[in-house]
């Protein structure tokens, strides 16, 4: 009975390990309000970079869940590999929230009518993603 719940315990230990937790960046920061049009652009395409490598991490998880979860039916401590949080997915999402928000802001700043503007800025990167195209997902979120 003792090396029974010593195997599940330590099943548990190994199962925990099998992914990382999301590490979600804020939606506003304090200094947003500081931020001119170039910085504001600058700080999309980073986010937007920061989508696409999410995205491709998200892919090879997926490919790790399906190897892991087909091993499993053969050796099913292999199914201890699954990796359940989507912690790239959640990032990702996250990320397409503050491309969003930041868009607003270089709306409401960047206006060529506005006399505090100072660079054109299109309001949502291009990059693709696995939900749709940022652009699409940005603009949809802005227009509310």
């Amino acid at each position: 009975m003792l090396r029974l719940a010593g195997g599940v315990g330590l099943a548990l230990m190994l199962g925990a390990c099998a992914g990382r937790a999301p590490h979600l960046p804020p939606l506003v920061l304090a200094s947003d309000q500081a931020l001119n049009c170039e910085a504001i652009q600058a700080e999309t395409h980073r986010n937007s970079a920061r989508i696409s490598t999410l995205a491709t991490e998200e892919s090879l998880k997926l490919g790790q869940n399906v190897v892991a979860g087909a091993a499993g039916f053969v050796i099913w401590p292999a199914w201890l590999a699954l990796d359940f949080q989507n912690a790239a997915g959640k990032e990702s999402q996250a990320f397409s929230q503050r491309n969003a928000y930041l868009a607003s802001l270089a709306g409401n700043r960047c206006n060529p009518g506005n006399s505090a503007s100072t660079a054109a800025l299109p309001l949502a990167p291009t990059t693709p993603s696995t939900l749709g195209t940022s652009a699409g997902m940005s603009t949809s979120l802005v227009s509310y």
